[in-house]
Order: structure tokens, then sequence, then C-alpha cells
């Protein structure tokens, strides 16, 4: 089981599709050592803890609190550690003790200038792009692996590809790009995005003809789902089960989307978590929804995904349009520039697609060139 330590509420950044409630509390070290403890007992041999905000280097010393007493405490556990950053605050004394600690950080750029200010602007209006772009040089300097996370959103898709295309010739080698659901999206805007995303399947098509090493989401997670159809429909959302989130307050809820919402608590730091609650919400969260029940894509479909249906609906078991829409966009796509490469044989989608053992293979050549 992963942890996720909600640990601010407060963030640096105005972001225009940011779900993340305003709250006036911060995690303190108690909390924090005793939701290690908490995840010591429940994890054998240790577990992934991960730092959420708002934005989480606002409590920088907090975090290298926390991962020194796991470390002192539990010197037999291997704890993994992840930050997602705005950057703003990324600094390279943090990012040396993050490799020194198996802290992985992932960095949110929402693409080129005009697609990353279009939505994060600071509290004073300011644009964010050059400090960020700044601060994503420097990580990538001592983490050439770290992954950027770019939000897609109503004001910034038009720059979509082209900010994909940024992104990789900035040097990052795992870009994951995520729409914002809860956007106004029209039908004008989703033929916008459609078209985006067929500028990006050339880009996917020339960067994996040429034998690039990159990983661009959510084509691979797509592609994926096709060639290994039935490994993926078991990898469903396990809601509260492979992960839960604990709250400022020591309360503990089943993903960082429902800290602070009352009806889905399932525990504390002080006595764990409640089973019962446990298995009721994933047994809520695993039946099938009725509007998916025959629709041919379900088993490719992120309809499953607890956090974006609340987010974008209120509710777990119902489905946003949105979302919808998205997946029949997407898929098609991508199974379109799959079939043109398996057809090629092309040696990087056969290595990426169907050797599970390309991700290890991939890091290791790859620091064996770095030599």
């Amino acid at each position: 089981m992963h942890f996720t330590l909600h640990i601010t509420e407060r963030c640096n950044l105005n972001c225009t599709y940011c779900f993340t409630k305003k709250k006036n509390v911060d995690m303190t070290i108690d909390i924090a050592q005793r939701a290690i403890d908490l995840a010591a007992r429940l994890n054998k041999n240790g577990c992934g803890i991960a730092f959420f905000g708002g934005e989480p280097l606002l409590k920088k010393q907090l975090i290298i609190d926390t991962v020194n007493y796991a470390k002192e405490t539990y010197p037999q556990k291997q704890f993994h550690y992840k930050i997602t950053t705005n950057g703003i605050l990324l600094d390279m004394d943090f990012i040396e003790f993050a490799v020194l600690n198996n802290i992985y950080i992932a960095i949110s750029i929402d693409g080129n200038q005009k697609a990353h200010d279009s939505s994060r602007v600071d509290a004073n209006g300011k644009a964010s792009h050059k400090v960020v772009e700044a601060a994503a040089k420097m990580l990538l300097s001592k983490m050439p692996h770290a992954p950027v996370m770019c939000t897609v959103s109503t004001d910034n898709v038009h720059y979509f590809a082209d900010s994909v295309d940024y992104l990789y010739n900035l040097k990052f080698k795992y870009i994951i790009c995520t729409l914002d659901f809860s956007g106004d999206w029209n039908k004008k805007l989703l033929r916008i995005l459609k078209n985006q995303y067929i500028k990006l399947s050339k880009f996917y098509y020339k960067h994996t003809i040429n034998e690039d090493n990159f990983y661009l989401s959510p084509f691979e997670v797509k592609i994926s789902s096709h060639i290994h159809k039935n490994s993926y429909c078991h990898e469903r959302c396990e809601l509260g089960k492979e992960s839960v989130s604990v709250a400022c307050n020591g309360y503990i809820y089943p993903c960082v989307q429902f800290v602070y919402e009352e009806e889905y608590k399932i525990g504390d730091i002080k006595i764990g978590i409640d089973p019962k609650k446990q298995q009721i919400l994933f047994q809520d969260n695993e039946s099938e929804k009725n509007t998916c029940t025959d629709c041919f894509i379900k088993d490719r479909c992120n309809h499953y995904c607890a956090c974006v249906n609340k987010q974008t609906t209120g509710y777990i078991n119902q489905v946003s349009p949105v979302l919808c829409a998205h997946e029949r966009t997407i898929l098609p796509i991508a199974d379109k520039v799959a079939e043109k490469l398996y057809k090629k044989r092309n040696g990087m989608f056969i290595q990426k697609h169907y050797n599970e053992w390309y991700g290890v293979l991939s890091v290791a050549e790859e620091n064996l060139n770095d030599i």
C-alpha cells in the first residue's frame, strides 16, 4: 500500500483547473511521523510515500525531516518517495537531497510559454513559465529521467502538440499529459483536441521510427490497453486498497481527491484503516457503471477512475461526458499509429510494448552511455 501525505492546502500559483480546496491548514511533523509509523506497520518491506499539496515544497523542511525520520527509525524498510512540484520553489539543494534519498521528483509544466502561462500565474498575476523552465533544466541536470506533468485545459489545448514538442526538446523523456476533465469542453474545443492528438500521433510515429527513447502518455497507456487487454482490464482503480491519503488532521482517505470529504473517511493514523469502510468503498467503485455496461471500449477506458469521476461529477459511480468523449477520441488515433508501427516491425515499438524488461533495460543503457 502506498501512502500520500497531504501536507499543505496552500499554493503559490493560481491554476485555473486546480481542484485543491483552499484550507489554511498544514501537515505537522507529528502527523507525518505517525503516518510513516502506520505505513511501516502495514507494509512489510516498505512502500511508496508521496508528498502532495497544494505545492508540497512550501513545506520543504517538513519533507526533509519526514524522510530522515523514516530512514533513521526504519532502516530495514525500503521507502521510496514522490513529489510533484510546480517548480517555483525547487532548488539544487533539495534536488541533491532527493537524489541521495530516493525521492522521485515530477515537475508540472503545461507546455510552451503560451500554453503554460495561460493557466499558471502567481497570486499577483505574474507569469511563471520562465522560472519553471529554469527549474526544469536544473532538475534534468541531476535527474535525467524526471517526468514532466502537462495538464491540457480549455485555455491551452490549441498549443497541445507544440507543447509536447517543446517539452521533448527541453530533454524530457517522460511526458505525461492529462486532460482537465472539469473544464468547459464544448464540441469546438473537442474537435481541436482531436486535431492535436492527430498531430501528436505523427510526433509519436516519427520519434519511434527514429528509435528515440521516450514515453508519451496517454498514447503509451492506450496502446498498451490493446496489446495487453487481459492485464489492463484487471488494473482498475483499487480505491482505498492500493494507496491511501493522510490529511493534515490525521484522517485517512482513499485518494487525494477525497481529502476532507467526511463520507469517504476510512480511518485515522491513531487507530489505522477501517477494513469494512475500505471494502465498501472499493466494491462501490469496482462495480461497472450503468452508462458503460454496453460500451465497446469499456475495458480500455478510464471511466473506472474514482478520482476523475469524483472531480467531474461529484460521485465515484458517475462518469463525465467529457471523459467519454476524450476516450473515444484518443483510442482510434493511438490504435492507428500503433498499427502502422507494428506492421513495420519497428524495433523500438516492439521493445516498448512487448518486452516487459524494456523500462529497466532502456534506463540501464542510457546510464552506460553517460559513462
